[in-house]
């Protein structure tokens, strides 16, 4: 199913999007929110809806970054510990399929943000029309025990991919996510089948979390026209 919105007054894609999903909240709800520059927009959005429309709403996120931007924006936040079952969840993406199939983590996030979004009643991803594929073919981020990188990136190389450690450059090192563990970009191509590939890799051994995800409900696409179209 597909829907139309119009939002005015926006500089770009990403921002028409955010609002838009901004849009979907409402009254007592417990959302999660998720990292990146897309979703920033909403949370800005979501914080101004607090402050000007007195929305009452509490909210999880999925990163040190989205929790100081919550903070920031007037966004009152909770934990899944206090709100184990979310109304709602909001997230970017870095590739989505025709099937609502989905690639994420180019934020390092996609541990907590998979554990956030699974734990939603309705999970929505932003993107912008670049993100939208037939199939999936970007790289899948996966997050790995620093102890098992060895072991982690022969199996990958073992299911016909290439692996690659996530550095920040040459002087820091090493991407480290909030759980202080490393991030391996995995390249294996097109992949055919997300959900069987998605159980292949949760059955690696030193893989925390990866990044493909298949619980997507809608997705919202930011326009250059400033329209936005919801895909379920």
């Amino acid at each position: 199913m597909q829907q139309n919105r119009n939002i005015q007054s926006c500089s770009s894609e990403k921002e028409a999007v955010g609002k838009s999903a901004a849009m979907a909240v409402n009254d007592g709800m417990v959302i999660g929110v998720g990292t990146g520059s897309t979703t920033a927009y909403a949370i800005k959005e979501i914080g101004r809806r607090v402050v000007e429309e007195g929305l009452d709403i509490k909210a999880v996120p999925t990163s040190y970054q989205s929790e100081m931007l919550s903070i920031d924006s007037g966004v009152p936040l909770t934990t899944l510990a206090e709100n184990p079952v979310l109304d709602l969840a909001i997230d970017g993406a870095d590739q989505v399929d025709a099937n609502l199939f989905a690639i994420k983590g180019g934020g390092a996030a996609q541990t907590r943000e998979k554990v956030v979004s699974c734990s939603a009643n309705h999970f929505i991803l932003l993107v912008d029309e670049s993100k939208l594929s037939y199939t999936l073919d970007h790289f899948v981020p996966l997050e790995i025990l620093p102890y098992a990188r060895g072991i982690v990136c022969k199996q990958i190389e073992e299911m016909n991919g290439s692996p690659e450690l996530r550095m920040a450059n040459r002087k820091d090192g090493p991407i480290i996510s909030d759980n202080g563990n490393f991030i391996i970009d995995a390249y294996f191509g097109t992949i055919e089948e997300p959900e069987v590939f998605s159980k292949k890799l949760s059955l690696c051994v030193g893989v925390v979390e990866h990044g493909i995800f298949s619980n997507v409900d809608e997705i919202y696409v930011g326009k250059k026209d400033g329209n936005v179209e919801i895909i379920s």
